[in-house]
């Protein structure tokens, strides 16, 4: 990279309330701006001052979502949230939040990157950090897979592999930009299936869930009475989480990240690994991002992939 791209933060802070899809409870997020090196921060609305980074330092559960956990309270279903910020790539807020589960929302990126937009978006004097992968990563966990391979662009691959033949096979690849995202990937929606709706009630899962904030395929079709937005909403979604969960990078990722049967686990799991093999990445621009070398990582023990 030859010109000094510069980092950036909102203009004006923003609020957005909504309910939680998984907990069912109501929640506020206000998102303030932030100087240079500050990063995405969560902070408690209520409590007092206790922050939570949004890093692989304080990634937590993955089942269905993606929790950061922090001394002592947690954050859920961050990564539509950190998808809006990352494909706007801003690079500095304040996520101040009063319950324990990011609002749903329509269930896409769209609510969070219209509002930063109402915002604005400043830049700042100072330069962006990035990572560039320098060799290809793969990761499996099961029959999911996810490689990160060298390349030029924040390019993103999808692969979906359903036996539902509303979903079945569906494909989705493009290079990453703010004009793209909020035209093609941020307006996808969650999914989920009729058929388990009641398996994951019972595990404390879609608590919160409803055609108003989700994508819903029942026996052979869509419920949604408007139908799907993209005729690949599902993998453009697949494409939503996975630009959520690698903003807990700490900087863009220049280089493809391809995913085969995705899911919030592979792709901390991917990224993880990615950041535990110095020859496999290198910083441009100094100082680093603030996620260190996670040494002791061992991926044999991450835990199972979600589709």
């Amino acid at each position: 990279m030859t010109a000094r791209v510069l980092q950036t933060t909102i203009s004006h802070p923003v609020n957005l309330s909504g309910v939680g899809i998984h907990c069912g409870q109501p929640a506020t997020v206000r998102i303030v701006p932030a100087g240079a090196d500050h990063g995405i921060v969560f902070r408690r609305a209520r409590g007092g001052a206790d922050t939570i980074r949004a890093d692989v330092a304080h990634i937590g559960a993955t089942d269905h979502c993606t929790t950061l956990v922090g001394d002592g309270w947690s954050v859920a279903t961050v990564e539509h949230l950190l998808a809006a910020l990352s494909g706007l790539e801003i690079d500095n807020a304040l996520v101040e939040i009063d319950g324990p589960e990011v609002p749903a929302m329509d269930g896409s990126a769209a609510p969070f990157f219209e509002a930063l937009d109402q915002a604005g978006i400043e830049t700042l004097d100072a330069p962006r950090h990035f990572i560039r992968v320098t060799r290809a990563i793969r990761v499996e966990l099961g029959r999911a897979a996810a490689e990160f391979r060298p390349g030029a662009q924040r390019r993103f691959e999808v692969e979906l592999d359903f036996a539902n033949p509303v979903v079945g096979r569906q494909t989705y690849a493009a290079d990453l930009s703010p004009d793209l995202f909020r035209r093609d990937i941020g307006p996808a929606r969650t999914f989920g299936f009729l058929a388990e709706a009641q398996a994951l009630w019972s595990r404390g899962f879609a608590l919160g869930a409803s055609l108003d904030n989700a994508l819903v395929v029942g026996d052979g079709h869509i419920v949604n009475p408007d139908g799907a937005r993209f005729a690949d909403e599902f993998a453009r979604h697949k494409a939503v989480d996975a630009i959520g969960d690698l903003a807990l990078a700490g900087a863009p990722i220049l280089g493809t990240f391809h995913t085969h049967r995705g899911g919030h686990s592979l792709h901390a799991l991917a990224l993880k690994t990615l950041l535990a093999t110095p020859d496999a990445y290198e910083i441009l621009e100094q100082p680093a991002p603030r996620f260190g070398r996670l040494a002791g990582f061992s991926a044999a023990v991450y835990g199972p992939a979600v589709s």
